[in-house]
């Protein structure tokens, strides 16, 4: 400006410059940047400043404009997109509370399914919407590397045969969905540098045939491979064993459980397939209905695997799964490293929990296990008619546990302040609800000790930290959005290599 004079400002500043000053801001203000003038818009939109996209949606009219803008900008170059379509407030009346909910009763074979709501039938047309935005918008784009969209607003993840209603009185014809699911084929098979898949349940975005799409050489070199899907009807899988053998590069994979079959186990086990670090399986009440377990790898089956990759770990969610059909499931040669319980109706067994402490105490760091039961005042008790409680061994044989969180199920105090002791600094995580936390009798009766604060003076104690119950269960992802926080923590887990 000393040079060519004082009429010279910041407009008059190279390209290069303006995008390499502009890297510094965070993606939200670059944003807010582009609205300046035409020429900072220009440099704001540079390839090398926009790697990456990570959207959370609100399934929202109001985001469609400012959604096909950034898509318009950054569709065909962006290497990572990652996508949440999420709904802040799920609609009241009409089925939408009940079909909201987690635990929703599914409608019986020849029931109606309940009526939908105005505001749901107008949720989903905007989610379908908002949904081919993105995908036309990458359609053609050959740099994309990574590629994750999870749809939080699925009631047909918990309805499985009845989606087809709801969704056709919205696209009665089935041409949005058809054009959904040729889009995200197409993406496929126009990707030349694709190494992470990833698309957790969405409505009937992913086929039978989606994968088909993909040719051999980027199947051969696929990294991550995540196909969560409940409402796939029948006994339709959406990868096969055979499908799965082209994808000899895999180095994480996420299925529902009940896709997961011996013969997949033995595909991961040969010599053939680089080893498998990272594994998260989706155990459902849907899909065990709907599909058998009797295809399940046995453990011989997960043997081999282990044998082929020594450093598995293994992430497993168990939606309202019933305490019989957890004692098959539960191998005892599975490298389990997590397992989260979300229970509405099914309640997890003491001898679930034991067996889980004494199978895997070599490999457990994660055990959440949350109840969300309609009366408050009467939890089960796991230690019922038990010596020890299963949650204090769990505490002492798991010694690698790091993370614990309970909601729905009777915690006494003594017993808490026991796994605090036992586990010390090493436990990072004890989310329990104050509703949870019960005393004995003869705690309450000590008129000297107030045994509110002694109990949490004693669990502080134990942990080498200040500690307090949970007193606002609203204030946790893991209790309140249990698919979306599981698919979360699929993701860090299987980037966690």
């Amino acid at each position: 400006m000393s040079v060519c004079g004082e009429a010279v400002g910041a407009g008059s500043l190279p390209s290069e410059l303006v995008v390499h000053i502009f890297s510094f801001l965070a993606a939200p203000d670059r944003l807010r940047a582009s609205a300046a003038c035409s020429h900072w818009r220009e440099c704001l939109f540079y390839p090398a400043l926009w790697p990456r996209l990570r959207l959370s949606l609100r399934v929202s009219p109001a985001e469609r404009p400012r959604l096909e803008f950034l898509m318009r900008k950054c569709g065909w170059f962006v290497r990572e997109l990652r996508v949440q379509f999420a709904a802040d407030n799920y609609p009241t009346g009409g089925g939408g509370a009940a079909a909201a909910g987690e635990g929703a009763a599914v409608a019986g074979d020849g029931e109606a399914p309940p009526p939908l709501s105005p505001r749901w039938l107008d949720l989903l047309r905007t989610y379908l919407e908002l949904v081919l935005c993105v995908l036309s918008s990458v359609r053609n784009n050959r740099n994309l590397q990574k590629l994750s969209l999870f749809g939080d607003i699925s009631i047909l993840q918990q309805h499985g045969s009845i989606s087809n209603t709801y969704l056709g009185k919205v696209d009665p014809d089935g041409k949005k969905i058809k054009q959904i699911q040729q889009l995200f084929e197409e993406i496929l098979g126009n990707s030349r540098q694709l190494k992470w898949l990833s698309c957790g349940l969405m409505l009937q975005i992913v086929t039978p045939t989606s994968l088909s799409s993909l040719s051999n050489p980027i199947a051969n070199t696929m990294e991550h491979l995540s196909l969560l899907d409940n409402h796939i009807p029948g006994n339709t899988t959406l990868i096969t064993a055979v499908e799965l053998e082209r994808f000899v590069n895999l180095r994480s994979l996420a299925l529902d459980f009940c896709d997961f079959t011996a013969e997949m186990a033995r595909v991961l086990a040969d010599s053939n397939h680089v080893p498998l670090h990272r594994l998260s399986l989706l155990v459902h009440s849907v899909s065990i209905m709907h599909k058998s377990l009797d295809n399940m790898p046995k453990d011989e089956n997960w043997q081999a695997l282990t044998r082929n990759s020594t450093n598995l770990r293994v992430y497993i969610m168990a939606f309202d799964v019933k305490s019989d059909d957890m004692l098959r499931i539960l191998k005892p040669s599975i490298p389990l490293e997590r397992i989260h319980f979300d229970s509405y109706v099914t309640c997890v067994s003491g001898a679930v929990v034991d067996l889980i402490s004494r199978q895997y105490d070599k490999f457990l760091t994660h055990f959440i296990l949350m109840n969300d039961v309609i009366d408050m005042s009467a939890f089960p008790d796991l230690s019922d008619n038990r010596n020890e409680d299963p949650l204090v061994l769990l505490a002492w044989r798991c010694t690698r546990l790091s993370l614990l969180a309970v909601h729905g199920y009777t915690v006494w105090a003594h017993n808490l302040i026991a796994i605090a002791r036992l586990r010390g600094s090493d436990l990072k995580v004890l989310e329990v609800t104050e509703e949870s936390i019960e005393f004995d009798q003869g705690e309450l009766a000590d008129q000297d000790v107030d045994p509110v604060h002694n109990f949490i003076e004693q669990v502080s104690l134990g942990l080498g930290r200040p500690w307090h119950a949970v007193m606002d269960i609203e204030l946790l992802s893991v209790f309140t959005e249990p698919t979306r926080h599981f698919y979360r923590e699929m993701q860090s887990f299987s980037e966690g290599i």
